[in-house]
């Protein structure tokens, strides 16, 4: 890990934060320059090189934002999940039970076709239907791991926060939630992985992301296996940087021993 390249003298947070931001230049820099790296290469890939570049770049964007709406829905509905209201509870628990019992790709392809026929109101471009069907499903993981967070949260600390004269949002905001962070950051991280490589299914409804790009130029080359390489090494490049971000991020908000 990037972790272990900076001195051991500084201190925990230091070293996080130089790793948080060399991960963040890193990513920008092979963004910006994974296209002429590519052009360096024969054909399919050299006279291609822009596209794969831009595949990426969209994969990335396209995994941001379904990742961020994403969160904000699992931290909702992870809430609901543990509050006193029935309605809510079974509210969450429902949804959560329907999007973890279906397929990513029946619920892109749902909410691409099958939703503006039922609400004709909601036609949605390609872009915009995949970041909803992503965010959808990432936030039912997320809402089961910052749950179980939650709950891991001694109740002792909720009561003597009460008694301090602490009122219910000032308990959930200063004291669980901090407190919950630290150990929903690990499942978090890895579902914001696996959400990069789940958004190739985007591909399914025509959005140009890196595995559409790859398909498309092995289809015209009749060279799938360095097209395929070629995509799978870039999607290796991007889980790799954002595992180093999240590691980063975890190691931050660890508790000192």
């Amino acid at each position: 890990m990037l972790l272990a390249l900076w001195p051991g003298s500084w201190s925990r947070a230091a070293r996080s934060n130089a790793t948080l931001a060399a991960t963040a230049f890193l990513l920008v820099v092979a963004l910006w320059a994974l296209g002429a790296l590519l052009s360096l290469l024969p054909e399919p890939i050299g006279n291609n090189a822009q596209q794969f570049a831009q595949g990426a770049r969209t994969t990335l964007w396209l995994t941001l934002v379904s990742g961020a709406i994403g969160l904000v829905l699992g931290l909702v509905a992870a809430l609901s999940r543990t509050s006193a209201n029935a309605f809510l509870r079974q509210a969450a628990a429902f949804y959560i039970w329907l999007i973890r019992g279906t397929p990513l790709l029946v619920q892109i392809l749902f909410v691409y076709f099958a939703l503006p026929v039922l609400v004709p109101a909601l036609v949605l471009p390609d872009f915009a239907a995949a970041v909803i069907a992503l965010a959808l499903n990432v936030g039912a993981y997320n809402a089961e791991a910052i749950r179980g967070a939650l709950l891991a949260v001694p109740q002792g600390q909720r009561y003597a926060a009460t008694a301090l004269g602490m009122a219910p949002r000032q308990v959930l905001g200063w004291v669980v939630l901090p407190q919950a962070a630290r150990v929903a950051m690990p499942p978090l991280a890895s579902n914001v992985v696996a959400l990069l490589k789940d958004s190739s299914l985007a591909f399914a409804i025509g959005v140009v992301e890196l595995t559409n790009v790859g398909n498309r130029v092995q289809a015209v080359s009749f060279q799938p296996a360095a097209t395929l390489a070629t995509t799978a090494c870039i999607y290796l490049l991007l889980t790799t940087l954002l595992t180093q971000f999240s590691g980063a991020l975890e190691h931050r908000l660890e508790r000192t021993s």
